[in-house]
């Protein structure tokens, strides 16, 4: 989106031999989609059933979306590691043909992608409807399912995802910290008060 209304003549290129290493896998493309559920359907069911879980979620959003669209400013970037020619034909190779053409190769760091994810697994981790094993568990793999994707489809360079860590840190910071922090200083001043002895009269 930030390209078509912020045209720049060039694009700094993201590669390591990393990448190189990596094979395309159009499989993938399975948890790669599976990055909308995810998105909407934390929105949907914090905004129902934990509301406050839901502010920070959108917090954490804000931050680090801005945080990235400032980056492609800035620094408008891209990635050359889409395959030219298919290996393979089947229904996600042709599915990919199409989204390759909506979907253009400018703006790629740091991942979206990896940043939505990461701010739906923290999000399920601090809502407390869902802080059971087998939710935090879910949350972890489908994440790292996701962030792995978007390099076997060749959407982005590994640096692309190493480079949204540091984005998610700041967010997480002003979605998450500030709030746990100053709880724990009300609950230290609840319990001062507790441990007080009465004054006899």
């Amino acid at each position: 989106m930030v390209e078509r209304l912020w045209i720049r003549e060039s694009y700094t290129p993201i590669h390591c031999p990393l990448d190189d290493q990596i094979p395309f896998c159009e499989y993938f493309l399975i948890p790669y989609l599976l990055w909308f559920v995810f998105l909407i359907g934390i929105q949907i069911y914090t905004l129902l059933y934990d509301t406050e879980s839901f502010t920070k979620f959108m917090k954490f959003i804000m931050v680090s979306y801005s945080l990235a669209i400032i980056i492609y400013m800035l620094f408008p970037n891209c990635q050359e590691l889409r395959p030219m020619v298919f290996e393979r034909d089947n229904i996600f190779i042709k599915f990919l043909e199409g989204f390759y053409q909506f979907d253009t190769n400018t703006n790629v760091c740091p991942s979206i992608h990896v940043i939505g994810s990461v701010a739906v697994m923290i999000c399920g981790w601090n809502c407390k409807s869902l802080k059971t094993p087998g939710w935090r568990i879910f949350f972890v793999i489908a994440a790292f399912l996701i962030s792995i994707s978007t390099v076997f489809l060749k959407q982005h360079s590994v640096l692309d995802v190493f480079a949204a860590i540091p984005v998610c840190i700041v967010a997480y910071f002003a979605a998450y910290w500030r709030d746990r922090k100053k709880k724990g200083n009300i609950n230290n001043e609840t319990e001062n008060r507790n441990t007080q002895p009465e004054k006899k009269g």
